[in-house]
């Protein structure tokens, strides 16, 4: 695949896509401190070579500007002229394109995630037992069981996206780091939009539903 490839208009609208989704998020405290980032995979795809649009790293995602988003390569760099940086943790995103073919990748940073994330760091995982929004993932047996994955949170990135493939449940879309937050993915932004919801309600139930048992 040649990045000339990409279409001026699938460029603006994984951009569009990725502003609709920016400010739907934002409006609910999501990105904490120019925190979080998202990112739509645009063009033809094989492991070895796809591009992807990113939110640029330090910007407030509260706000619009023509600088919010840049396209990157598999490598997690800049496939255009430009003097904007993608988010730090790139190469995350890579990891899991590569690894998975996904068409969108949504990573925030809540409460509960992080509360979450700390409870069950030992164990590794998030244990989810029966609830309903379980379905969001096309999981449909009854009182299903599923195990969200936790990573540590390395303060090199690299380093995490080293783990990305071992931590990858086929059927649970995300990723969860320890006291940093949640890489929900999907098909495309709808789905990857579902899934992130979905797990932010699972990681409330679980934290609140621990708090009772005691």
């Amino acid at each position: 695949m040649s990045f000339s490839a990409i279409r001026l208009e699938e460029k603006q609208q994984a951009f569009a896509e990725l502003r609709e989704i920016k400010t739907l998020l934002a409006s609910r405290g999501w990105f904490p401190g120019t925190s979080g980032n998202l990112s739509i995979r645009t063009g033809e795809f094989s492991p070895e070579q796809f591009a992807f649009a990113i939110t640029a790293s330090g910007k407030d995602k509260s706000v619009h500007t023509p600088s919010d988003y840049l396209l990157v390569d598999q490598s997690g760099q800049p496939i255009e002229t430009t003097g904007l940086k993608p988010s730090a943790e790139t190469l995350i995103h890579c990891e899991i394109y590569r690894l998975t073919g996904c068409g969108a990748i949504f990573h925030v940073h809540t409460v509960f995630n992080n509360l979450v994330s700390e409870l069950y760091a030992e164990r590794g995982s998030v244990p989810v037992d029966g609830v309903e929004l379980i379905k969001a993932f096309n999981i449909w047996e009854e009182e299903a069981h599923i195990d969200i994955p936790i990573l540590p949170n390395y303060a090199e990135i690299p380093r995490i996206a080293e783990l990305v493939e071992g931590a990858i449940v086929p059927r649970i879309p995300g990723i969860l780091l320890r006291k940093h937050g949640i890489y929900a993915w999907g098909a495309n932004a709808f789905e990857a939009k579902r899934h992130l919801e979905a797990f932010e309600f699972l990681f409330e139930y679980a934290y609140r539903w621990a708090l009772l048992k005691k």
